[in-house]
Formats: C-alpha cells, structure tokens, sequence
C-alpha cells in the first residue's frame, strides 16, 4: 500500500525559505519518478515539480522555477522541496504524487 507523508509546512514570511520533506512507503520508491503538487486556497491543484527516479533529471512550473528546488534520497525513501524566495502567491497545500497517489499535504502560508 503506498503511502507518502509530507512535512516541513509552516508559516513562513515572504522572501523566506522552507524546506519540505515527503516520505515514501509501501513501494518500490528508488525506481519511480516523483512529484509536487500544490492546491491554492480556493483553486485547483497544480503541478510543481518532478524528479525522475534517480534525480538527475529535474523539471518545474514557470512560477517557481529558480527559486524552487526538487530533490531526493532513495537510501532513505525521501522526497523534498527547497523553497526560497517565496512569495505569497505560494500559500498552498503542498503535496507529493506518485502519478495520481498523494498523501494528506502540509499547508504553507506566506504572510508577513
């Protein structure tokens, strides 16, 4: 049974950095690409960023490119996202997906 639980969420000021954290269970994590997702308050949910399976391979939406890093270690089944320079646009429930398989999220809000 996969589950993926995330962490690291938290209110943050804007400019400030966050990092997040996803760990992954009940599968074979090392061989499957990863993702982020995000759901605005009131919005639909949106990508963020993948990782291929052995995270060489990096892709991210135009809105947090360059300030947004994806990364992981499969030694130890986890999943992050580096947040820097966020903005209040970011506020968010952040998750992480193995294709369409999420976990419960972890809320990030950016307010000063």
């Amino acid at each position: 049974q996969v589950q993926l639980v995330e962490s690291g969420g938290g209110l943050v000021q804007p400019g400030g950095s966050l990092k997040l954290s996803c760990v992954a269970s009940g599968f074979d994590f090392g061989s499957h690409g990863m993702s982020w997702v995000r759901q605005p308050p009131g919005r639909d949910l949106e990508w963020v960023a993948l990782i291929n399976s052995d995270g060489r391979n990096t892709d991210y939406s135009m809105s947090v490119k360059g300030r947004f890093t994806v990364s992981r270690d499969n030694a130890k089944n986890t999943l992050y996202l580096h947040m820097n320079n966020v903005k209040s646009d970011d506020s968010a429930v952040y998750y992480c997906a193995k294709g369409s398989q999420r976990g419960q999220g972890t809320q990030v809000t950016v307010s000063s």
